[in-house]
Order: structure tokens, then sequence, then C-alpha cells
């Protein structure tokens, strides 16, 4: 099968069953599938409906602050040898691009009748707009977060609480956001008649990943529109980086039939893809069910789920939407890999040349932008998705004194 037939196959998905070719589905327990069922139907009933889309746009205009700029990095251009853009979803309200998400998310669970809002976070940024959209709408909203991460991402934490959501700490396994996820889902079957789950990135079982993905299209819609603008063609290709993979999907999905982009998603190498500290799953991972979705994810032989580890809490997942593993089985989706200290040396060049400081997350994109650049002619045009800004990661960098010499 070309790539052209795949792609026209492709336009199928996600199937009735919430599949994307063998990946996603609805894994879950039966006591959790009315509330599954009854997300789905109101999600199919109004994402094409006017009025819905209308208030949703209004208000990511009017209060969030979109369109985010797609800024030329004229400096970064020089030093890379080719046009390269930035997508400053850092300049959302909230810091981060999950804002989208949640404000959409949030609209739903308004109209379907809910009283709550549950949430799981790692870095802190989804709970933070979750606990935006909680207080936006009017919901009780409860943040479930790994101990590990509650202490790495304080800055976060003391957001979510200012702006009165309940922080749940989570002291299972790795204490992070696999665990965060997990403790969230049992709470959400135990009280989906008044609560709706607010998951955070293309993952868990159908509708979460389309619906999440269809909430974040409007970054690559925007990048589409701007680049078009500016130099009247497509960019040479679009670098995002993957954790659940909710910005990646966001920025390329828009992109997914101009085959003359290439879309570069980039994972977290961690400690070495040679150790066990990392948080590979397209790279590394083989098939398994994780949070309610078939997928691709870091497991032993005998299939029990292995720790993730990277510098980046919004990456430290050991599992990956499946959307994201279909493209990368079609051969759509090229795949980079960066490490901790790779990361830093991203984090750190973005912000001298740049002066915008960014997510450890985003800079995993940075860095992958620096490594590849030669490949790239002085006209071809690169996007990076600046998927959040840095601040909430200053207790973790401060660590590097060599940074801020």
């Amino acid at each position: 099968m070309s790539q052209e037939q795949k792609l026209e196959y492709y336009g199928k998905f996600p199937d009735e069953n919430g599949r994307f070719g063998r990946f996603g589905g609805m894994y879950v327990p039966e006591t959790l599938i009315p509330a599954i069922y009854q997300t789905r139907d109101w999600y199919n009933k109004l994402k094409n409906d006017s009025d819905f889309k209308s208030t949703y746009y209004k208000i990511l205009k009017d209060f969030a602050g979109r369109p985010t700029p797609l800024y030329y990095a004229e400096k970064l251009s020089k030093k890379f040898g080719c046009k390269v853009y930035i997508k400053r979803e850092d300049l959302l309200y909230g810091g981060a691009h999950k804002l989208n998400n949640t404000i959409g998310q949030g609209l739903l669970a308004k109209k379907m009748g809910k009283k709550k809002l549950i949430a799981e976070t790692g870095a802190g940024q989804h709970g933070f707009a979750t606990a935006i959209a909680g207080a936006y709408f009017g919901f009780k909203t409860k943040i479930f977060m790994g101990a590990v991460d509650i202490k790495r991402q304080s800055f976060n934490v003391d957001r979510i609480k200012l702006l009165g959501a309940e922080i749940v700490p989570v002291y299972n396994g790795t204490q992070t956001l696999k665990e965060a996820t997990s403790e969230a889902l049992r709470y959400w079957t135990a009280n989906f008649e008044d609560t709706h789950y607010l998951i955070g990135s293309v993952v868990g079982p159908h509708p979460y990943p389309m619906m999440v993905r269809d909430f974040q299209s409007i970054i690559g819609k925007e990048i589409k529109n701007q680049i078009m603008e500016y130099h009247g063609r497509l960019p040479s290709a679009i670098i995002a980086c993957i954790g659940g993979g909710s910005n990646a999907m966001g920025a390329f999905y828009n992109f997914i039939e101009d085959l003359e982009v290439e879309l570069i998603g980039v994972e977290a190498a961690g400690l070495g893809e040679n150790t066990n500290k990392h948080a590979l799953s397209l790279n590394k991972g083989t098939e398994g069910i994780l949070h309610g979705a078939h997928q691709l994810l870091l497991q032993n032989e005998y299939g029990i789920i292995q720790e993730s580890y990277s510098i980046a809490a919004g990456l430290d997942y050991p599992g990956v939407g499946p959307e994201l593993c279909y493209l990368k089985e079609i051969g759509r989706l090229h795949l980079g890999k960066i490490t901790d200290q790779e990361a830093l040396e991203g984090f750190k060049l973005l912000s001298r040349t740049e002066g915008i400081i960014p997510a450890l997350e985003s800079s995993h994109a940075i860095a992958y932008a620096m490594k590849i650049c030669k490949k790239f002619k002085n006209d071809d045009i690169i996007v990076i998705n600046l998927s959040g800004g840095g601040g909430k990661d200053l207790n973790i960098v401060k660590g590097f004194e060599y940074l801020f010499k």
C-alpha cells in the first residue's frame, strides 16, 4: 500500500470502536462503560454543533488569548542555517497548550450537566489548565498528581491550589504521571454520575484520543494559516516533543495529508536509550494495553509496565497516544530522541539566543532541531512547537549551575 493509499485509509480513523488501525479502542472495566459511552455520545453530538464551536472559539480568543504568535526566530535561523519559526503556545493563558483542551472538555462537561471535574497531571500544566477551566465554568475540581511530581513542580501545585482546586497526592509505584492517571480512572469509576474526567493528552480509551486531538488541532490550523500568510507555502518540517502526545497531534493533524511536510516527533531519551531511564515508547516500545487503549508502551517480556523517566515531567509516561502509533506505522511520523543533557542545552540555547525560556518538554524539540538542522537548506522552513514556558521548571534547572553562567 502506498503512503497516499495509507493516508486515504487513515481518513476513516478513528473507526466507530475508536481504533486507529489496531491501536486505540476502549479497554475499561464494565463499570466504566456507561461513563465512556455518555462522553462519546455527547461529544459526537456537539463536536459539529455551530453554537458549541462558536462558544469554544470565543472563549479561546477572549479569555485564553488565541491565536498565539508564529514567531520568526531570526538569530536561531542564522545559527541553524534555515528559516526557523516557533509556535508560541507558551503565550496561551496558563503558559502552555493544555488550555485548548481543558476549555473544550470543560464546555462539554457543562453541556452534560456535570458538577465536578477530575484530572491527572505530571508537569502540572494540565492540572493548572484544568483548575483554570474549573474556576471558569464553576466546577468543583480535583487534580491527581504523583508525589514525586508534586515536589518537582511546586510552582504549578501552588497555582492549582490558588484557583481553588484540590491536589490529591498519589504515592503508588513511581509516584508520577502513570500512577496519577490510574488513580484518577479509579476515582471516576466510582463517581462518574456527577463527575467528568478531563484527560490531558491523546491517550486513554475512546473518545479521548480523538477528542483531545480535535481540541488541540487549533495549533496546526493556526500554523498553516500563519505560515501561508508569511511565505505562501507550507513548511519543510514541523517538530514537536512527544510524551502522551497532545501538543504533537495538535501541531501535526492539519498537515498529515501534506506529504511535503515532514512531521518529526521527539521523545525523551532521559539518561540514555541503553539505560532503563528513558521514555521512548514510540522508539523502543512494544504493543500492549495501558489506561484503556492499545498502544506502544514500555514493558518487559511478561507485559509488566516499566518505569519511564525524563527530566521533563510532562514526558515521563510509559505509553503514547494510539494515533501517533499508527502514524509511525504508516511511515508518516519521523522520530527523534533527546537526552536530559541535550534538552538542557536546548533550554539554554533558546533562552540565550531568542530570550524565550522554554519548558523542559519543549526543550527536547529545540535540541533535536539543533541536532538535525544541517539537513535543511537556507530557504527551508521549520516550525518548532513550543508547547509551554519554562517558569515551572526553574526549581529543576537551578541545580545545573552552568546554565546560569
